[in-house]
């Protein structure tokens, strides 16, 4: 249908010839700022409209000034750790190696860092599993309080745990817990073997507790509410349910434990001692060694816990190698 106010168009139409040309109009026949069905467009100026479209070249600029930033600042400090560990395995020698596990001393300490590690990551995963699932699951007042608590043995220096442990033991409720203990084992807590692995745990269970709870975060909570809805108990849906999808996370959470225990020495010197043949782990060897001057079996203790370190790393990287499951929901639990 023509325009009415268009005069020539209307004759046109009703003589039925062509319309005469008319320079406003664009090459699809519609004037400017007009869309089909004859309105207007009144957003388009008519001197834009009537302008051919004409493209400009963009250029990109190059990335590799921005990759070259990321690979100075990242290389440097993976160069100076690569740096540092290549220069304590070129500083040592098989000669040093068998020099340093011909001692009675550090044979020693390295039975007795095995089975204080040992023992730490058991009683670690202990606490672990049930603070980690009461963190994630449960919401109670002061819950953030318990949070930072957590986090003290993370952030506090390795050598004010130790003095904190060594000052709890000097008070009342020290001296009963460790009078009783003494009488039950017949072992001192301070300065002897049971000092050593508590000084492991204090600061081994916090990254436990730490995995554990992230663990718990990427389970399903639907899972146990199904459980419940068909008639289990909160402990059933707990047992039957949920542990048996954390068996990944409680190795890794192990292994974390087991590694850091392994390098502990602060809390260990304050609170148990570095006395040979008593209680002296390999982290204390080091110190000892390098207080007479034995470098060379220092430097060999040290790439021989360099050495157990990258494989646990290498086992922490395997475990957490699982996929996430399709549709799981990292929560933090009921009210959290």
């Amino acid at each position: 249908m023509s325009d009415p106010t268009n005069k020539p168009e209307a004759a046109a139409a009703a003589t039925g010839s062509a319309p005469p040309p008319s320079p406003l109009r664009g090459e699809d026949g519609r004037y400017p700022g007009q869309v089909r069905g004859g309105r207007t467009n009144n957003n388009v100026s008519p001197g834009l409209a009537t302008q051919p479209a004409t493209s400009q070249p963009h250029h990109v600029a190059s990335d590799a000034p921005f990759y070259a930033g990321l690979a100075i600042l990242s290389g440097f400090y993976v160069l100076l750790i690569v740096a540092m560990l290549g220069s304590d395995f070129a500083y040592t020698s098989p000669e040093h190696f068998s020099k340093a596990l011909a001692s009675p001393e550090i044979r020693y300490s390295i039975l007795l860092s095995l089975f204080s590690c040992n023992l730490t990551a058991m009683l670690s995963l202990v606490v672990a599993v049930p603070l980690g699932y009461v963190m994630t699951r449960v919401a109670f007042p002061g819950k953030a309080v318990v949070d930072a608590i957590l986090d003290i043995p993370v952030v506090l220096p390795p050598l004010v745990v130790g003095l904190s442990l060594l000052i709890l033991f000097r008070t009342a409720p020290g001296r009963l817990f460790e009078s009783t203990f003494e009488s039950l084992t017949g072992m001192h807590i301070t300065y002897a073997v049971p000092g050593v692995i508590l000084a492991q745990f204090m600061v081994a269970a916090a990254f436990a507790v730490r995995t554990m709870r992230a663990t718990f975060d990427q389970i399903p909570i639907r899972h146990e509410q199904v459980a419940l809805t068909l008639g289990c108990s909160r402990w059933q849906a707990f047992r039957l349910v949920v542990l048996p999808q954390v068996g990944r996370g409680v190795l890794t959470a192990a292994t974390i434990a087991w590694a850091r225990a392994l390098g502990e020495f602060g809390p260990i010197l304050i609170f148990a001692g570095a006395t040979r043949h008593r209680t002296e782990v390999l982290s204390t060897t080091v110190f000892l060694e390098l207080s007479i001057g034995n470098i060379e079996s220092a430097v060999a203790v040290s790439v021989l816990m360099v050495a157990v370190a990258m494989g646990v790393l290498i086992l922490i990287r395997t475990l957490g190698q699982g996929e996430r499951r399709p549709g799981s929901i990292s929560g933090r639990g009921f009210g959290a």
